[in-house]
């Protein structure tokens, strides 16, 4: 079924349509759904924000229009009463069901901004991710979690430190803007690692091949693959993979780890 979603990994990362790559990414699970009327919600949202955005020229206003729409009237919140629900980061499930992880709800606010032709980002913050809304000198951050509220630079110092559990400076450092394809991972990394929490991990497995299927080039994934295919037993397909980060890394460390790794399997069968 990867071979549903191998032309992502193909896409250059500015081709990549975030809202419509997770939908086909969630659909892999429901298989011989339709996605139209998905889609079709998705434009539905585009259509008011470009009515209410019209005049929209500082990302003050942008940001109050797309919580008001996305949040507001199309109902899209944080699921803080069932965070750990697989349902949160199905994208299906959670147009479905208008409840999502920062990561998933993220996705649809960034999507949407760019519809519009709002610059937007989703940001690589630990633990909790947030969106960048304009550009230049004055972007401003928020939280779709928290329905789209602004962060001020100390609400982002607040949110850091409950999640690190630490002083955290200089901020910057935590609020790096992720390309499309890093979102989709980190959308699909954080499915597997809550199966893998809960010791399914053939489940985990299944998904960090689609992660290797739609970034190719990330180390990263194929590692986390690796290591699973090792406590499967397959220890082919473990080498397989550690000899994929050979060809896309030229980091010293990693090709480091990989070739003790390697040694490692040096007699092992299968």
């Amino acid at each position: 079924m990867n071979e549903e979603i191998s032309h992502i990994g193909l896409l250059d990362d500015e081709a990549i349509m975030l809202d419509a790559a997770a939908l086909e990414l969630a659909r892999l699970d429901h298989p011989g759904l339709d996605l139209d009327p998905y889609l079709a919600i998705l434009n539905t949202l585009t259509n008011r924000l470009a009515i209410l955005g019209e005049d929209a020229d500082t990302a003050e206003k942008q940001a109050l229009i797309l919580a008001r729409v996305i949040a507001s009237e199309f109902g899209f919140h944080g699921d803080s009463v069932s965070y750990d629900d697989p349902a949160n980061t199905d994208m299906i499930r959670v147009i479905d069901r208008r409840r999502g992880l920062p990561i998933s709800l993220a996705i649809l606010y960034v999507a949407a901004a760019r519809r519009v032709g709002w610059p937007a980002d989703p940001l690589n913050t630990p633990g909790h991710v947030l969106v960048r809304i304009g550009a230049g000198t004055a972007p401003l951050l928020i939280d779709p979690f928290d329905d789209g509220a602004i962060l001020g630079p100390q609400d982002l110092t607040h949110l850091l430190q409950r999640i690190l559990g630490r002083e955290v400076q200089p901020l910057a450092d935590h609020v790096a803007p992720m390309t499309n394809r890093a979102a989709l991972v980190r959308l699909l990394m954080n499915q597997a690692s809550r199966a893998e929490k809960v010791s399914d991990a053939g489940r985990a497995l299944l998904l960090l091949q689609r992660i290797t299927t739609i970034d190719p080039s990330g180390a990263h994934g194929w590692w986390a693959r690796a290591r699973l295919e090792l406590v499967a037993g397959d220890v082919t397909a473990a080498r397989a993979s550690l000899s994929a980060i050979l060809e896309v890394t030229r980091d010293p460390k990693m090709r480091e780890h990989v070739a003790a790794a390697m040694d490692g399997l040096t007699g092992h069968a299968r």
